[in-house]
């Protein structure tokens, strides 16, 4: 079931992104068989990003455990992973290796830096790479240090989910050229992306290049969170006008005071007086006023709370996977809807299966064994 029923996707282990990329392949229905070092029995249950894949355990320092990886390959639609640049080929599974056996393979490569230029081979972290795009520059109050927003903007929204699109396209070309190619996604540049609107509006000189300066960023008091009496959270974006108006209604402001809203020069002392409005009540009370209108309110939730709001329960938003309470798989389909994911395999649980489905014998797999190349 799923979008992508009949997609194979080699995924070779790794951290964070790569593994997201896989889950979200895998949740559309492919085929995501993962590739990890050693084989275990280790509950995997809190594993989400291992969620509906296929896990199987090689050895790829011997010529054996190569050779079932390129094996797979033959019968892929696409291979990820996100080593650093000629480690790959230096285990021989690189693009060349790959092609040798399928002209068609995908070959999708996820790295910080991308595969070339003079960081390409040095360590780095998410918040290195956003720092490098202009992201994380632009994120945190006025006067105050950057805040790194989670691994979000780079690791999986300029990574992960870059790389999946990537993927596909290439794919989407192959079958129209019959020939594979890289697919090289930097965070840098795919977190850069995500930055794209900010950089237009510099360009057209509506953005100032400080934290806390724009409308979008928190310098507005008509989009930004604020504290409630009972020390919780609610955003307001209250941005078009309309719904600007129905804020000052619905919150009890003084119209004529808050009239100006596009005045720069007044969001300061407005945004302290809608601060203490809004801490005259409680969050619960402020939903009981503001949620469900086009104020553009919503309660900030925390990760235990989330899943049991009625929009989410509404749209079954998360689901419960052995006790695991977890992102459904998005985003939904009329037609073609995803199944439930089924729970993470045991690291190397599936080897066997799969490689006799790619063609090896029960005496083949033995010899595997024997060799070392069955971790």
């Amino acid at each position: 079931m799923g979008p992508l029923t009949g997609m194979r996707i080699i995924e070779i282990e790794g951290l964070g992104p790569a593994p997201f990329c896989g889950m979200m392949f895998a949740d559309m229905g492919a085929e995501v068989i993962s590739i990890s070092r050693q084989s275990s029995d280790a509950d995997r249950s809190t594993q989400i990003s291992e969620r509906g894949k296929r896990s199987i355990a090689l050895n790829l320092k011997s010529p054996e455990g190569v050779e079932a990886v390129l094996k797979l390959c033959e019968s892929a639609d696409a291979l990820i992973e996100g080593f650093r640049p000629g480690v790959a080929e230096r285990l021989g599974i690189g693009p060349d290796d790959c092609w040798a056996r399928n002209p068609k393979l995908v070959y999708g490569r996820m790295t910080g830096w991308g595969q070339t230029g003079p960081l390409a081979h040095v360590a780095g972290h998410d918040m290195n790479y956003i720092s490098l795009s202009g992201a994380l520059h632009a994120i945190g109050r006025a006067a105050e240090k950057p805040v790194p927003p989670l691994n979000l903007v780079g690791d999986f929204g300029g990574g992960g989910m870059f790389l999946a699109f990537g993927v596909m396209s290439a794919i989407w070309e192959a079958g129209r050229s019959g020939k594979g190619q890289v697919v090289d996604v930097s965070m840098v540049e795919g977190s850069a992306a995500l930055m794209h609107m900010m950089y237009s509006f510099k360009a057209m000189g509506v953005w100032e290049d400080e934290r806390e300066s724009n409308m979008l960023d928190g310098a507005a008091h008509f989009y930004d969170t604020y504290e409630t009496s009972d020390g919780k959270y609610v955003s307001i974006g209250s941005i078009e006008p309309q719904f600007y108006a129905l804020l000052i209604e619905l919150a009890g402001l003084d119209k004529e005071e808050f009239a100006p809203q596009m005045d720069k020069a007044q969001w300061p002392q407005l945004k302290e007086k809608l601060a203490s409005v809004i801490k005259t009540k409680t969050r619960d009370e402020w939903c009981e006023i503001m949620e469900g209108s086009d104020v553009c309110f919503a309660p900030v939730l925390s990760m235990s709370e989330a899943p049991s709001h009625p929009q989410n329960q509404a749209r079954q938003s998360f689901v419960e996977l052995g006790g695991v309470v977890q992102p459904a798989p998005a985003p939904k389909f009329s037609r073609t809807a995803p199944a439930t994911p089924k729970l993470p395999a045991p690291t190397g649980g599936d080897t066997e299966a799969v490689l006799l489905a790619a063609g090896y014998t029960q005496d083949d797999l033995a010899r595997l064994r024997e060799a070392g190349a069955l971790t």
